[in-house]
């Protein structure tokens, strides 16, 4: 129904913003994150929203970026996880950190969230496994996809690359240099192997 609100920032209260587009104030809920990356009251904002409908309520919930708002609505396709439970996960999971959880089957991650149990958090992570991309989470995404794919007929540079490109997106994911070498270490890289294959199977060793 709404694809975005643009306007002014007037309020900011507990999970709630208030944008006013001149003759209404809009009322979003949002996680932690947009609360933390938003100006201050009075600056112009734009939020990607999602409007949810329930029998006693509807509510807008809203987000800085189109790939926050289709992960908070590939997490209301989890059975058992609600507009509530999916902006608690957003709120204590940054979207590469989410993403890599679910890759890496840490369901413990997850679950840190309020009001998500184990139970929950491994159920998104069955769900939704297969709908994430390792390669999202590499720096420069597809440009280095494809720059791997062509070196791969090059022999071992092609493993070089890959390997270096998955400890890259490790550490940016806030995981030491140390922590991503061992990890990135224990995978048996192959010249056929692209990076976001590596960071897969390396998101394995860091899980636990």
């Amino acid at each position: 129904m709404f694809s975005y609100i643009k306007g002014t920032l007037v309020e900011m209260f507990d999970d709630v913003v208030v944008v006013d587009t001149g003759q209404i104030g809009w009322n979003i809920h949002v996680p932690l994150s947009v609360m933390e990356a938003l100006p201050g009251v009075g600056k112009e904002v734009q939020i990607f929203t999602s409007f949810q409908v329930r029998e006693d309520a509807m509510a807008l919930y809203g987000f800085l970026s189109r790939q926050d708002l289709n992960m908070f609505r590939m997490l209301l396709t989890v059975n058992g996880i609600g507009a509530k439970a999916a902006l608690s996960v957003m709120s204590t999971l940054r979207l590469p950190d989410l993403q890599a959880a679910i890759l890496s089957e840490d369901g413990r991650a997850i679950a840190r969230a309020p009001g998500v149990g184990p139970k929950t958090a491994k159920r998104v992570i069955l769900d939704l496994k297969d709908k994430i991309r390792a390669e999202d989470l590499l720096p420069g995404a597809a440009a280095v996809s494809g720059d791997i794919r062509v070196q791969a007929v090059q022999g071992s540079l092609a493993a070089d690359g890959a390997a270096r490109e998955a400890v890259e997106a490790l550490v940016a994911l806030g995981y030491s240099s140390a922590e991503a070498s061992r990890a990135v270490g224990r995978v048996t890289v192959t010249e056929e192997m692209t990076a976001e294959a590596v960071l897969k199977a390396s998101l394995k060793y860091l899980a636990f």
